[in-house]
């Protein structure tokens, strides 16, 4: 079949990009014939290699665009990326075709919803996040640090200051949100995609009823290290340092289990857990290499996140590892965690559970427990990339009424991390 990806992004510049590259490379690997569309930077070398369609933008992002006020009908409207898309659905056949659309809240825009609704080639969004949805994208209060539970576009959401920047940028996110709403993105996607079941129930009270979802994993490319011999030694938080990740509370728990919060990477809050927390030790950026392997020399990964989250593939990685993870309670990582066996769960923003949970692995015997399961859970079913791409296919086929099979979502177990 004939498959176009649009992404913000032509180069792997986070895991979301990740996801769609690797995708589209696998997909062509697979014999179809595949456009890759994306608006920010120059593409990455494998897809021209791979034979692949390109179709770059040379737009810029949120980040990076130097003039807000230039880049601002972009954020809102993005006419070239609605022009661009019509032009290539037009070469596609309707009958053995799919627009499968990765991202679009920091470069595409809303503006594509309006030609994928009018569109007779079916698409589908996989829901990396929560900008379809939600205003912000995550159902986080950055101002409470804490989850949000009111309505999107509701009055409640609309005069609360939750974003992580101005009330004025949240007004403007208010003002796209409302397009995205009305502008054709909700009705583009028949067919959307999860990566966890706590994404599924959070979003799914604010799309259509007529949406069909799917469960697709995000894949893993990892080898198989084998069990440990030992337990590890660190416990290890991977991570951006910014407040929806939770450090300060990994470091306060740590002081009071008596171990030490080794950190990696850097953010917006690093200097304040460093002047706070001197008895941490923060390691500062690493290379995806160095992760992995400070991720199979750990005791343990302590996730702290305070908010849901999509599929926090850190997680999978850590187990992938036979590193057992602490987990907190309302974030999506905690699917992966069954409590007690390869890890631990504690309530959000409570270090004092938080420690109890150090204190368990810090154990040797309890440490040695978990370590094994960890190892021998993940590789009973691993996030592959073939496996990812055969439930990929079964989407499309499904959109395409060939009876594709895929893999429905669940719901159960997730309603208490979104009680608040």
């Amino acid at each position: 079949m004939h498959i176009l990806i649009v992404a913000d992004h032509a180069w792997i510049n986070g895991g979301q990009a990740k996801v769609a590259i690797e995708s589209v490379l696998g997909l062509a690997r697979r014999g179809h014939q595949v456009t890759f569309l994306a608006a920010v930077g120059e593409p990455d070398p494998r897809l021209a290699m791979a034979g692949i369609e390109v179709i770059a933008l040379g737009q810029y992002d949120v980040d990076t665009a130097p003039s807000g006020m230039h880049f601002l009908p972009q954020y809102i409207w993005n006419r070239k990326a609605a022009r661009v898309l019509r032009e290539s659905i037009a070469r596609m056949d309707a009958a053995d075709s799919v627009v499968h659309v990765h991202a679009f809240a920091k470069a595409v825009s809303p503006s594509i919803g309006s030609v994928l609704a009018k569109s007779p080639v079916p698409a589908v969004y996989t829901m990396h996040e929560f900008f379809l949805v939600c205003p912000t994208g995550g159902f986080y209060d950055y101002r409470a640090a804490l989850p949000c539970h009111r309505k999107p576009l509701s009055a409640s959401c609309i005069v609360r200051h939750c974003d992580s920047r101005s009330y004025a940028h949240k007004l403007l996110r208010v003002g796209r949100q409302a397009l995205i709403n009305h502008g054709g993105l909700h009705a583009a996607f028949k067919h959307i995609i999860m990566i966890s079941e706590l994404q599924h129930q959070a979003a799914r009270p604010y799309l259509s009823d007529a949406v069909s979802y799917h469960r697709v994993d995000n894949p893993l490319d990892i080898t198989d290290p084998g069990p440990k011999e030992r337990p590890g030694r660190d416990f290890l938080f991977v991570g951006r340092l910014s407040g929806e990740k939770g450090i300060e509370h990994f470091c306060e728990a740590a002081r009071q289990a008596g171990v030490e919060a080794v950190i990696t990477s850097d953010g917006p809050m690093a200097d304040d857990p460093k002047a706070r927390y001197p008895q941490a030790r923060f390691l500062g950026w690493q290379s995806p290499e160095q992760v992995l392997a400070l991720l199979c020399d750990a005791r343990a990964l302590v996730f702290p996140s305070v908010w849901y989250g999509g599929q926090p593939l850190t997680v999978y990685e850590a187990l992938a590892m036979g590193t057992p993870v602490i987990v907190s309670d309302v974030c999506a990582g905690r699917e992966a965690v069954v409590d007690g066996r390869n890890g631990y769960w504690f309530k959000s923003a409570d270090a004092e559970d938080l420690a109890r949970a150090l204190r368990k692995v810090r154990d040797d015997d309890t440490a040695a427990a978990v370590t094994r399961a960890a190892h021998a859970d993940y590789w009973a079913s691993p996030l592959t990339l073939q496996r990812h791409l055969d439930a990929i296919e079964g989407v499309y086929e499904t959109m395409l009424g060939r009876g594709g099979q895929t893999r429905p979502v669940e719901t159960a177990n997730v309603e208490e991390a979104l009680a608040g």
